[in-house]
């Protein structure tokens, strides 16, 4: 895991000052090496977290004299053994232990069809000599991010966003759209971002650009929807089934030099983790869980919960409490560390867990995917009682943030783009294949909504110290068998049925059979005292009031009662001050 960055100019050589700007913003991602090679119209940059093959011969920029390849990769290919193995057989030989040598040799053999053999988390950059060309590819489900944007003088790439922006080519006009998005999903979705003109590559998709600025893209993976309805296959055997699945997703993301540690909540799906490790044989396992004051009733940790994980398994287990004045101090530098405004509460929490588990081990599993995967949300049960007609609707009324009338308010008349959001929903739902009103939102959430939220909020608190987490419930084939399964299985006895029965023979019942928590970081959600000086603060700024995003007097009305402005996902006026926040912080004027 690392951080990437390149320029391909069309008009004469790579200004290499441009990505090693870049670079700088990105060395928090790898700080365990730096790299940068330039060619004619070609450099790449690269920041390293030494995870597989801790050599010098595993750096990067790699380079491959006689194939004349070039790579910059972030992730990790989890069977890169076996691939390796594979194409040594069909006469390749190699000069490290390394899976980023693997991606480039499994390129030179198989060209864009190599994706379709990494089992994985990946976003790289190849560039091929011969044809000066460059080769850009994304994981199946996002779960490693690739921004880019192109004019008529070249194309620039980096793992960030707020990295891209340090190259002055690259324009930092907001776009109506990508606001709209915010607003609504609390994320910006899809080839989207926050501005205009600069893109994110698709998951599942790959890109080539020529020397002269020819642009093609294609797709090698799609989450197909083929519910499996038939009477053959017994309550049992899916069971049997995501066990097999789970166990090797799990195994699978134990490939490292380094210890491998967990993220553990107290939910049942990281509590599944370590109780599946420990069955891997697994002992010792580096465990971490994070807690935060209490505010007035609302509970601010989850240890009884995790604690009894750590004791039933003996894990080797840090329990770190975040005081209020940590919170506050080091909420600034949350903001940073986000590649893109991220609303959710819990993303203070992932920043300092990050900082504190990145004092112990490089690498950890994660659990986040499995409430998308297995349906554990509280918006699916409403949608099996819907017709298709008004499945899109529904869906927006469970999960949006505002509603038309509350954004033409918030909102300068600019960004106000009727039903923009609402459109994609509908989009997503006639074109995802899936029949009911209930798999078209566990499609639209796996597919789209996770890959900009949740994953991308792991992504970037974690890497923020140099950590690498893995998600073993994003593993491509167990979510493939995920959406075979007959949505009954998943949403009985209030969701997540089927994978709370496997871990019934995994792990203690108590930490199955208790309410669903959330990461709970209650003074966020209470935008109360000091943080709701903080967003008095940043409304004052000349640039909140120079930018013409929001309706003033309104933020001015949410300023002065803001318990008034609470919504199903916590303060609303969090959510519009973190977004004038991260424009201020990173200097977007």
């Amino acid at each position: 895991m690392c951080g990437i960055a390149g320029e391909i100019n069309f008009q004469g050589k790579a200004a290499s000052h441009y990505v090693n700007s870049m670079l700088e913003h990105l060395a928090p991602r790898g700080p365990d090496g730096w790299g940068l090679t330039a060619q004619g119209n070609m450099c790449f940059g690269h920041q390293r977290l030494k995870v597989i093959d801790l050599t010098a011969a595993g750096a990067q920029p790699m380079h491959d004299a006689s194939l004349g390849l070039t790579i910059v990769f972030n992730g990790c290919i989890y069977n890169y053994k076996a691939l390796r193995h594979e194409l040594e057989q069909l006469g390749h030989t190699f000069f490290s232990t390394s899976d980023t040598e693997v991606i480039l040799k499994a390129y030179a053999q198989w060209q864009e069809q190599c994706m379709s053999r990494f089992n994985g988390m990946f976003a790289f950059a190849i560039w091929h000599r011969d044809s000066n060309s460059t080769f850009f590819a994304r994981d199946r489900l996002g779960i490693k991010p690739l921004y880019y944007h192109h004019n008529r003088n070249g194309f620039w790439f980096s793992s960030t966003l707020p990295s891209l922006l340090k190259c002055p080519e690259v324009p930092a006009k907001l776009s109506p759209l990508g606001v709209h998005q915010y607003m609504s999903f609390r994320a910006i979705v899809g080839a989207d971002t926050l501005f205009s003109n600069v893109h994110k590559l698709l998951p599942g998709h790959w890109l080539k650009v020529t020397a002269d600025g020819e642009i093609s893209q294609g797709c090698y993976w799609q989450l197909h929807t083929e519910v499996d309805n038939s009477e053959q296959r017994s309550e049992q055997d899916w069971q049997q089934a995501l066990r097999a699945a789970l166990f090797t997703s799990a195994k699978r993301r134990l490939e490292a030099d380094v210890p491998v540690g967990v993220l553990l909540s107290g939910g049942v799906d990281s509590s599944l983790l370590v109780g599946m490790l420990s069955e891997l044989g697994q002992k010792k396992l580096h465990t971490f869980s994070i807690g935060f004051d209490n505010v007035a009733e609302e509970e601010g940790n989850e240890f009884q919960y995790s604690d009894i994980i750590a004791e039933h398994y003996a894990t080797d287990h840090n329990k770190i409490f975040a005081r209020h004045n940590t919170l506050l101090t080091h909420l600034r530098p949350c903001v940073d560390a986000m590649s893109e405004p991220m609303v959710s509460h819990d993303v203070i929490g992932f920043y300092l867990l990050a900082q504190a588990v990145s004092q112990h081990v490089k690498v950890v599993q994660s659990g986040q995917g499995a409430d998308e995967v297995f349906a554990g949300y509280h918006w699916y049960p409403p949608m099996t009682d819907v017709t298709a007609s008004s499945a899109a609707e529904c869906y927006a009324q469970a999960y949006f943030s505002w509603d038309e009338s509350e954004l033409g308010q918030v909102l300068a008349p600019e960004y106000c783009l009727r039903n923009e959001s609402l459109n994609l929903v509908r989009q997503h739902f006639a074109n995802c294949g899936s029949c009911l009103p209930v798999d078209k939102a566990l499609h639209l959430d796996t597919a789209v909504m996770l890959v900009d939220d949740p994953v991308k909020r792991v992504d970037n608190m974690t890497m923020a110290f140099g950590l690498e987490a893995r998600v073993p419930f994003l593993d491509h084939e167990l979510v493939e068998l995920a959406f075979q399964m007959p949505h009954q299985l998943k949403l009985r006895d209030g969701g997540k049925y089927l994978l709370k029965q496997v871990a019934r023979d995994i792990i203690p019942n108590a930490v199955i059979d208790r309410p669903k928590g959330y990461f709970p970081v209650p003074a966020l959600r209470q935008m109360q005292g000091e943080y709701l000086e903080l967003a008095k603060e940043v409304f004052s700024q000349p640039a909140a009031r120079q930018r013409k995003l929001f309706n003033m007097d309104y933020i001015d009305a949410m300023l002065a009662a803001p318990e008034q402005y609470t919504g199903k996902f916590g303060s609303k006026l969090w959510q519009v001050t973190l977004l004038e926040l991260w424009l201020q912080q990173h200097g977007i004027h």
